[in-house]
């Protein structure tokens, strides 16, 4: 094997290309439209124009990538994550044409990839399933008549891929139609294929999943379980191991269960098993599927085992034998990773352009020092981050001696990271890790669910309290050294839709009189500009390093610490127009983002309830149902299904039923 093909892109075609050059071999990065410039392009040996924006004109294209293959003389294909990762006939395709495939034989593809394949060969194993439906017959009624029979509450899911795509929970039959038709949809759309399945949903479980990794000589071992119990929209956010639910004894039977499965199947490299964990009873646990992939999540278990998992994909496909049996490996310490995503903390993704990055010393694609922190990412400064691909950005694992100290040194980690230019969860991710139950290791499949509105609120509060000084760092960011003048400076901001008047006094050499006139009140505030760029605010005793960044002529995104927000100056507005946010909303639905209009259930002079769906958008390979704000009437719709949206633009307008 001398030059491998990545048909992939971003972090992980990175994550390739580092362990693939340590081993001397090779590589070849492929690439559409828009990721003409993109850090994965740049680092590999050679890189191939696959042309178009969209993965279905770009990174899903077999006859595109196979083309990229011959042309640059690359022996091997490593798909990554996502994508073709799991298509067992782009495996196939890469085999026939005489191709090394970094990853497990096409037939095991097939007998896994499939959720419900994986299911009947699990019970062949005796490993424990919930009860479902995954038959052929894909009719409404037959779901209907099966979840009569399954009961509920149950799960609507994609018989095709992962990710969380396809996915619906069902509490009544009531609701079991439009589960169906959204999941199908958006099964289409990611995977192409819009199968699906039913099984019986448990309300409050662990999501715990087992590492496997065989070879071609009979040999198959695990690798130690990672707990994904945080998550949003049935995608991880968190992720660690050991998980705080398994010991010994339920970790050996979790992973005899999975290493079964996976000789079952003829496995060969590296995959994961995935279960659910019921701990109402106790040491009961549930496949739910095999991913027949390396995992996002693949560093946790990499700083738990010193290993490159990588490395042994690339030995593997070689024919080597797995560089270790069962008995020498070693699990040592405890592992936390968690994504990093543009997305609000109401999980709303966007898009933009990354103004500035900086971290904490990190080491990237590779085991960091006990304590220390690893940044796996494809971000710059200036990398625009367009709605065409998932909202991960990048994933920082830290691994310390306790759980304890790795989710203390993570909270500092990003709180210590700055991501400016577009709303990320960072500051989302680290009150995660910081919230009571999490800390005690109680958390579960519903903790965002449940607990997502407090943690904002959490946030929100933590905003409200760095907002002055944040606003005033942005902007009066170098006026350490300024005259002071006499007169105040009227000025209105706006934060979050809520437009604050002030009045503020430069006092000379860094000082600012603030007058809030809502809270009539006067503040003091000291700035001191910082050799790193940022600029210390001290008010009230309490001190400010604040890093800000312009991302328009009147508006600039800050960040402190835990604390990260937006301020407008909306002083040259008119009042009424400045402050109008929330009464205009009322009559007009506008896109929150970048997409692709999926649907538009309704139609004009239709009577809507308040929270009915009125548009249905997809990005970054999710779909997201906008909902009216109170009962009203529509009087415009102005998109169709098909149609691209930009962030603004208006989607429908309304009358108040009550006018």
């Amino acid at each position: 094997m001398k030059k491998i093909l990545i048909a992939n892109r971003g972090e992980i075609a990175r994550r390739i290309v580092h362990t693939a050059h340590a081993m001397g071999i090779a590589t070849v990065a492929v690439y559409s439209d828009p990721d003409a410039r993109a850090l994965h392009v740049r680092e590999a040996t050679q890189a191939v124009a696959l042309g178009g924006s969209a993965s279905t004109d770009s990174y899903l294209r077999i006859d595109k990538l196979l083309a990229a293959a011959r042309a640059t003389g690359a022996d091997a294909v490593h798909p990554g994550y996502g994508f073709l990762s799991e298509n067992a006939e782009f495996a196939q395709a890469v085999v026939d044409a005489g191709l090394a495939w970094i990853g497990p034989p096409p037939a095991a593809i097939r007998a896994l990839g499939s959720k419900a394949g994986a299911k009947a060969l699990a019970q062949a194993q005796g490993v424990p399933c919930l009860p479902g439906y995954a038959g052929s017959d894909q009719g409404d009624e037959r779901f209907a008549a099966e979840a009569d029979r399954v009961g509920f509450p149950l799960m609507v899911k994609a018989v095709a891929g992962g990710g969380g795509r396809g996915m619906r929970l069902v509490t009544e039959a009531a609701q079991l139609p439009a589960a169906l038709a959204s999941a199908r949809s958006e099964a289409l759309a990611g995977f192409g294929c819009g199968d699906l399945l039913i099984e019986r949903a448990l309300l409050s479980p662990r999501h715990v999943e087992v590492q496997v990794f065989a070879d071609a000589h009979g040999h198959c071992i695990h690798l130690g379980e990672r707990d994904c119990s945080v998550q949003r929209r049935h995608q991880k956010l968190v992720e660690e191991s050991p998980s705080p639910a398994v010991d010994a004894a339920l970790r050996e039977r979790m992973a005899a269960c999975a290493v079964a499965l996976a000789q079952a199947a003829g496995y060969v490299g590296a995959g994961t098993v995935e279960f659910l964990l019921d701990e109402e009873q106790p040491g009961a646990f549930f496949l739910m599927e095999m991913n027949t992939r390396l995992q996002v999540e693949h560093p946790v278990t990499e700083a738990l085992t010193g290993l490159d998992l990588v490395e042994w994909q690339i030995r593997v496909a070689r024919g080597e034998p797995l560089p270790l049996m069962q008995d020498q490996v070693a699990l040592q310490g405890h592992a936390i990773e968690v994504r990093l995503c543009a997305e609000d903390a109401h999980f709303t993704p966007h898009t933009g352009r990354v103004l500035h990055l900086g971290t904490p010393q990190a080491t990237a694609f590779q085991r960091a020092p006990l304590g220390g922190l690893r940044f796996d990412h494809a971000l710059e400064e200036g990398t625009e981050v367009t709605p065409h691909y998932d909202a991960m950005l990048g994933k920082l694992i830290v691994h310390a001696a306790t759980r304890g100290d790795a989710i203390d040194a993570l909270v500092r980690a990003l709180h210590g990271t700055s991501l400016l230019g577009l709303p990320s969860n960072r500051a989302f991710l680290a009150a995660c890790l910081d919230h009571t139950q999490f800390r005690a290791g109680q958390a579960r499949v519903p903790f965002l669910t449940d607990e997502g509105d407090a943690l904002r609120a959490s946030l929100h509060q933590q905003q409200q309290a760095a907002l002055l000084p944040g606003a005033m760092a942005a902007l009066f960011p170098t006026r350490a050294t300024t005259l002071p003048c006499s007169f105040a400076r009227p000025m209105r901001l706006r934060h979050q839709g809520e437009v604050r008047p002030m009045a503020v006094r430069e006092m000379g050499q860094g000082c600012l009189h603030v007058e809030q006139m809502a809270e009539e009140e006067s503040i003091a505030i000291q700035l001191v500009p910082l050799p790193d760029g940022r600029v210390q605010c001290t008010l009230g005793g309490v001190t400010h390093a604040v890093r800000t960044v312009a991302v328009g002529p009147h508006r600039w995104h800050w960040q402190t610490g835990g604390a990260d927000g937006w301020v407008e100056d909306v002083s040259w507005e008119p009042a009424a127009r400045a402050g109008a946010g929330a009464a205009h909303g009322t009559n007009e639905l506008r896109a929150p983002f970048n997409g692709r209009v999926v649907a538009a259930p309704v139609a004009v002079g239709k009577a809507l309830p308040a929270g009915a769906t009125v548009v249905v958008l997809e990005s970054m390979k999710l779909e997201h149902s906008l909902t009216c704000p109170a009962a009203v009437t529509v009087v415009e719709l102005l998109v169709a299904p098909g149609q691209q949206v930009a962030p603004g633009q208006v989607l429908a307008r309304f009358a108040s039923q009550e006018a």
